[in-house]
């Protein structure tokens, strides 16, 4: 079935009385599972809509909206930033499209993140002179991790979601690598990589905590230098944190994951394990892993050749950098021996960095296209290397490690403009 803004505009009129579109917008999405845009009403309010593509993501928005609930006006007060609420829905051939309340802000790249970090957009409003000056972007996420894992476990138990131990997390992740090895498509250098790294203990000695578990920059939204909202709220379980930190180690400056972590240090009740990091570059680099896996399954070619390319490059950055284990450094770059001299070869992250950042929105070709562009004004192909850029798969200099630890790629809602509806 074609799914198109329009048909998405008038589901949005059948599942929110009173809404009458006028103009439909761009919203990044996961283009394999997922059709979403913004519409516009006559009384210039905005909605993000979401449309399933088949069974399995409308069971993950089926999840989502249960997440929703379980978050009650008391529990919300306590977070530092926005969610999504679901204004209505419509069922249509088995499947479920949500209507969700427009939530301020629009997501930025990881470049953008450090940008504003540095030199933050001006509020809308001035602040009073004798005002708290705002946080730093870094440390206003690493605030709103903090408050979020610090969550009773209890809003995930009583909302029937999963819970797991550290060693379960372990487990787990050794089941996923032994099914990425049984497709003979992944270097067994990385392998053997992520495979050490799984067996060393020390590295799965922590508290779980209550985490978003699909956290990367498409689910979060920025309004004027201030954090405005996490979406994508399909993944919310009691497991490892450092889940949640796996994108931020795709920034160019490390100090930006640093600092976040800083933060989170002091707003979290626990405070983070030694190890955090470390598994956070392990997750990014998995990712692509992942995503290998899901192409298979699916069938897809152009996912799992996408897959294959990147899992070759990241292999060939870990041979470079001597970097013995995810997170760990390998040994000091020989200083270049004349301005001729090529450079030191980058972080053996960076290629799992830019693959996570959104995997999921190379979507399968066969399915119907929808035209659309991002807040930036980039054409969002269906098809295209994750995040649209395909050099970052390489050695960008504008990467320093591994980003994104599920390679899912829900968004928010884009706030750039939009097209009158016919």
């Amino acid at each position: 079935m074609r799914t198109t803004p329009e048909l998405l505009a008038a589901v949005a009129a059948a599942a929110v009385p009173g809404v009458a579109p006028v103009a439909t917008g761009p919203s990044p999405d996961d283009a394999s599972d997922f059709r979403s845009c913004v519409v516009q009403d006559s009384e210039d309010r905005r909605w993000r809509v979401r449309s399933p593509l088949n069974t399995e993501a409308s069971m993950r928005l089926e999840t989502e909206h249960l997440v929703l609930q379980a978050f009650t006006p008391s529990v919300r007060s306590r977070l530092p930033f926005h969610l999504p609420t679901v204004a209505g829905s419509v069922a249509q051939d088995g499947l479920r499209t949500f209507v969700y309340s427009h939530l301020p802000g629009h997501t930025l790249s990881l470049r953008e993140f450090q940008r504003q970090n540095e030199h933050p957009e001006p509020p809308v409003h001035a602040p009073s002179p004798s005002a708290t000056p705002r946080a730093p972007l870094a440390v206003q996420l690493g605030r709103a991790l903090g408050c979020l894992h610090s969550l009773p476990r209890a809003l995930v138990m009583d909302a029937d979601l999963p819970a797991y131990s550290a060693e379960q997390c372990r487990k787990r992740m050794l089941h996923d690598l032994d099914q990425a090895a049984t497709t003979g498509l992944i270097p067994g250098d990385l392998l053997r990589r992520w495979e050490e790294a799984l067996e060393d203990t020390t590295l799965w000695q922590f508290s779980t905590r209550v985490v978003h578990g699909d956290l990367h920059e498409d689910n979060i939204t920025v309004d004027h230098g201030s954090l405005a909202s996490f979406t994508g709220w399909s993944d919310l379980h009691v497991g490892d944190p450092a889940v949640d930190f796996s994108w931020l180690v795709g920034m160019s400056d490390p100090a930006f994951a640093d600092t976040v972590l800083e933060a989170y240090s002091v707003a979290a009740v626990q405070p983070p394990d030694r190890h955090l990091l470390r598994r956070a570059h392990l997750k990014a680099e998995f990712a692509l892993a992942e995503w290998l896996v899901r192409g298979v399954d699916r069938g897809i070619t152009s996912m799992v050749d996408n897959a294959q390319r990147m899992l070759t490059t990241l292999a060939a950055d870990v041979r470079a950098s001597a970097s013995p284990s995810p997170g760990v450094a390998g040994p000091p770059p020989v200083p270049p021996a004349s301005p001729a001299s090529p450079a030191p070869p980058a972080s053996p992250a960076s290629t799992a960095s830019a693959a996570a950042s959104g995997a999921d929105r190379a979507g399968d070709s066969d399915v119907d296209s929808v035209d659309r562009t991002d807040s930036d004004g980039r054409a969002l192909d269906g098809d295209s290397a994750p995040d649209g850029h395909p050099s970052d798969y390489g050695l960008s200099p504008d990467h320093h490690s591994g980003e994104g630890g599920s390679p899912t790629g829900g968004s928010s809602a884009a706030s750039g403009s939009v097209t009158p509806t016919s």
